[in-house]
Order: C-alpha cells, then structure tokens, then sequence
C-alpha cells in the first residue's frame, strides 16, 4: 500500500506546506500559554524537526496533534527545568531606561498588577483570551485550534474579561 507524494510527510513541499500552514500557530498558541522567557519559537522549531525525524512514523492526518503535542511537551520540560534553574540560582536584574522614575514605577506597576490577573486566570481562560484579544483570532478559529465548542470559547472569554476588570481598575 503506498502513499502518494501529496501524502507523505517526508516529501519536502508537503513538509514545508505544514510549516508554512501550522508554525504561526503552534508559536501562537505557545506564546500564549507560557510566555516569552521560554522561547516558544525555539520549541515550534524542535517540533518540527522532531515531526521531521519521525515523518514515517506519522500519518498526515495526525501531523498538526503531533506538532501540537510535542511542541506543548516541549514547553511544560522547559517549564519543569526553569523551576530548577529558578531555584538554585537568583540573579539580580539590572534594568536602565531614559524615561523617569514616575513613569517606570507606574509602568511597572500596571505591568505586575496586569500580569498577576492574568495569571490568576485559569490556563483555559487566558488561552481563548490572548488567542482572540492580542491574536485577533475568532471564536471558531479558537474553537478548532483548541478543540472545544464556540460557546465553551466564549463563556471563557467573558469569564476572563469579568475576571479582569474586577482585579485592574481603569479597564
């Protein structure tokens, strides 16, 4: 039983297709669940080279959850491993701009309170609210990359909005 050229994920232009289709995403999605400091583009990266090392292993239609899978498997070790690293070495952080100390005290300010209410946001919540807020994503477009209902998008969008405006005022 063989594949054909347009089915086989080790044929290059279908592996650059995925890439050109999925890596804009799969960043997204890990930016928005774990944040900058990890370097999501790294692991969309591994991932794909992961994706490409087992290209025999898997099926077309099962490439997208791989990539997902392994880049989010990726991401939660890299968690697991700042946690160490976080643990036995505090470095100090050396911070300098031209703006005055007013304004950087307040723009720190706003910037912890911010991302204190949005961790305080389940994983769920903040998920569908950056993907729709800062991606600019629609619900349905969130429903299919996530994997859930429109209306379960949704009720997790204005259950963070609600949560946000009672924790940040002047939202």
């Amino acid at each position: 039983m063989s594949q054909s050229l347009h089915d086989n994920i080790c044929e290059a232009q279908f592996f650059e297709r995925l890439y050109n289709k999925h890596a804009k995403n799969l960043h997204d999605f890990l930016y928005y669940k774990f944040g900058e400091h990890l370097n999501p583009q790294d692991k969309v990266q591994e991932a794909f080279i992961k994706l490409w090392q087992n290209c025999g292993k898997v099926a077309p239609a099962k490439a997208k959850s791989f990539l997902f899978t392994t880049a989010n498997n990726l991401m939660l070790n890299a968690v697991a491993h700042q946690k160490v690293v976080l643990k036995y070495n505090k470095q100090p952080q050396k911070h300098s701009t031209n703006e005055t100390p007013e304004f950087v005290l307040q723009e720190k300010e706003y910037h912890q309170k911010l991302q204190k209410a949005l961790s305080n946001l389940t994983e769920a919540q903040r998920t569908a609210f950056l993907l729709n807020r800062i991606e600019g994503k629609r619900f349905k477009e969130i429903a299919e990359l996530i994997g859930i209902s429109t209306k379960a998008v949704e009720k997790r969008i204005y259950g963070a909005l609600k949560k946000l405006r009672e924790e940040i005022e002047g939202i």
